[in-house]
């Protein structure tokens, strides 16, 4: 008897917490009709302000998802006390990696001019990517010309990559087997290797400043277990502050889709580096 009351309260705590969750859906960043440029806020309607702040950025082959997909990752954050905003972008055929880049860089700037309205700070914006919107997190990151189209300063003061996919894209699609995953890249990427080294964050490493944390799978695609330890060893050898943790037993889609359930480590470990890194 004792034992489903408590579950009972558990269970009417969880209600309770995740009852206050507020979502505000479906804004527009870039100030147009389109929904690729569209976000939605998740924060806890408490007492509190000037929370810290964390971007997300889906994956997708740079093809495919949509920021429906992960409310969950929005409402577990708040609940922390994490204001969380998780983005749309265009996607390939229709758009390549600077527009989709350009686009990410118009969202941040979109959080650093409005989310004080949401109980958030505009000097503690962190963000986040798992797969290619890993890549993208960093790119806009590293490469200054998509805030300086944006026409703002990079105001990141940290970044979280989940299994980042594509931070040396020229040696990946180098060598890589010309399947259909391939070709899906060539849409985004062009089929010019010069192109492919411009679009790599990892040529831009000397460029960033800011503390990062890195997690990658232990049976993950093995470009993402060679070139995660790359950057971290050159953000190293940079004095730039990098954790890097690799997660036993998780290949790459289980790498994102395990943060569904709110008591997962990895959130422990990024509220750990955002709290230090404010």
């Amino acid at each position: 008897m004792i034992k489903y009351f408590f579950i009972v309260i558990l269970l009417f705590q969880t209600i309770t917490a995740l009852a206050q969750v507020k979502t505000a859906k479906d804004i527009n960043y870039a100030y147009n009709a389109e929904a690729e440029n569209s976000l939605n806020v998740f924060y806890k309607n408490d007492s509190l302000t000037n929370k810290p702040v964390l971007i997300f950025i889906h994956g997708g082959s740079w093809s495919s998802g949509k920021k429906e997909t992960y409310w969950w990752l929005g409402r577990n954050f708040a609940r922390k006390g994490i204001v969380t905003v998780i983005i749309n972008y265009p996607l390939a055929p229709d758009a390549q990696y600077e527009k989709m880049a350009d686009d990410c860089a118009l969202a941040v700037k979109w959080v650093k001019e409005n989310i004080s309205g949401y109980k958030g700070s505009s000097d503690k914006i962190f963000i986040m990517g798992h797969s290619a919107g890993a890549h993208l997190a960093e790119l806009i990151n590293a490469d200054r010309k998509y805030f300086d189209h944006a026409k703002i300063k990079n105001p990141i003061k940290g970044v979280i990559l989940n299994d980042p996919f594509g931070l040396d894209l020229y040696e990946y699609l180098t060598h890589a087997k010309k399947d259909n995953f391939y070709f899906d890249f060539i849409r985004t990427f062009t089929n010019k290797p010069e192109v492919w080294k411009v679009a790599s964050p990892l040529n831009y490493v000397n460029n960033i400043k800011n503390p990062h944390l890195l997690f990658y799978g232990s049976k993950t695609y093995e470009a993402i277990k060679l070139q995660t330890p790359r950057l971290y060893q050159k953000l190293k050898a940079n004095h730039i502050p990098v954790e890097i943790k690799e997660i036993e037993g998780k290949s790459h889609v289980p790498m994102i889709s395990q943060m569904i359930f709110g008591g997962n480590d990895l959130y422990e470990e990024i509220l750990k580096f955002i709290h230090q890194s404010n």
